[in-house]
């Protein structure tokens, strides 16, 4: 039987990545260099200082993956590579250089969803089970996609403003903690207790989300002190913060379980790191739904790396997905598109 090899390359934020994976989850390399140093010193991502650096990085990155599996281009089947949603400019980098390579190498070019590569990221732990609901959470995305075979997207529901990662972060800057806010919010929650009473918005569609209320709840409870010329404790805040975010994302997480009854229940997204949601999953959802397999990725597989473009780009190669040279960004790409 052939060992399937696929190369692919994420390039959709600002992390330049390639990986190597073979048969659909082996992974033979795995490469990521990453940018966040550089964008602490602007407190978010630049658009045009991560397309410059994918740019310096991209060559690097997929040379290396090459000597991780101890492979050349010849030993290689297909290239996939994030289309989008993402950066267009940083998208634009990892495109050409894919369909760079399936031009010089006469390779199939395998087009990827960003948040589909997230949902797959968990075929790396377990083997994935249909139907299948996945909780994304990330910078750019806070969604409920119900899968009902291995290639079907169905958004039960999205957010109707900021992703929670995007609010964790501006809550962050509130609190003048380092970019990205969220890892730091986290840290700083443990150290506090969830005594504040924030905002918890509300949606027309009980599957839809909806964080900027919340975000601007923390912004005027913080005016508020400072205009009273009154104290509050940062950890406390944080911790109050990160509970009404979860349990939002909870709400919605057992209305979809309850109404679709899957096999397997998947997080993704940079958020999955988040130790409050993780802990909320294990304590409460999964006993909740003992006939559902609970699958929580490890801490590497959450943020953006191509091994998760890999795994999905290898199922979307057995279902015939191709793209000709025509290929370009989609900042916006629908996953049901």
């Amino acid at each position: 039987m052939k060992q399937v090899k696929i190369l692919a390359i994420e390039s959709s934020c600002d992390e330049t990545a390639t990986a190597i994976v073979q048969n659909d989850t082996e992974v033979l390399a795995n490469v990521v260099a990453t940018q966040i140093d550089v964008h602490k010193r602007y407190g978010g991502v630049v658009p045009e200082v991560a397309s410059r650096i994918h740019v310096e990085n991209i060559s690097v990155v997929i040379q290396e993956a090459l000597v991780q599996a101890n492979l050349t281009m010849e030993d290689i089947d297909a290239i996939a590579v994030t289309k989008g949603p993402g950066l267009i400019g940083s998208l634009h980098v990892g495109i050409q250089a894919a369909k760079t390579l399936a031009w010089a190498f006469h390779k199939p070019l395998i087009p990827v969803h960003h948040i589909a590569g997230h949902i797959y990221a968990n075929a790396l732990v377990k083997k994935l089970e249909f139907p299948l609901l996945a909780l994304v959470v990330s910078g750019g995305h806070t969604e409920l996609v119900l899968m009902k075979d291995e290639w079907s997207f169905e958004v039960l529901g999205t957010t109707q403003d900021d992703a929670i990662g995007e609010a964790f972060d501006k809550v962050g800057r509130v609190l003048r903690l380092p970019y990205p806010g969220g890892v730091y919010i986290d840290r700083l929650a443990s150290k506090g207790k969830p005594i504040y009473t924030l905002a918890k918005p509300k949606t027309e569609d009980a599957m839809n989300f909806s964080f900027s209320g919340l975000k601007s709840s923390v912004l005027q409870f913080v005016s508020r002190m400072e205009r009273k010329q009154e104290t509050f404790e940062p950890a406390d805040l944080a911790a109050s913060f990160q509970k009404t975010a979860i349990d939002i994302l909870m709400e919605h997480t057992l209305l979809a379980l309850q109404a679709n009854h899957p096999k397997m229940f998947v997080v993704a997204g940079g958020v999955a790191a988040n130790s409050g949601l993780r802990k909320q999953i294990t304590e409460f959802v999964a006993p909740k739904f003992p006939d559902t397999v609970c699958v929580i990725p490890p801490l590497a597989c959450c943020t953006d790396n191509a091994a998760m473009i890999a795994v999905a780009g290898s199922v979307a190669y057995r279902h015939g997905v191709r793209a000709d040279f025509s290929l370009t960004a989609d900042a916006g790409y629908e996953l049901e598109s």
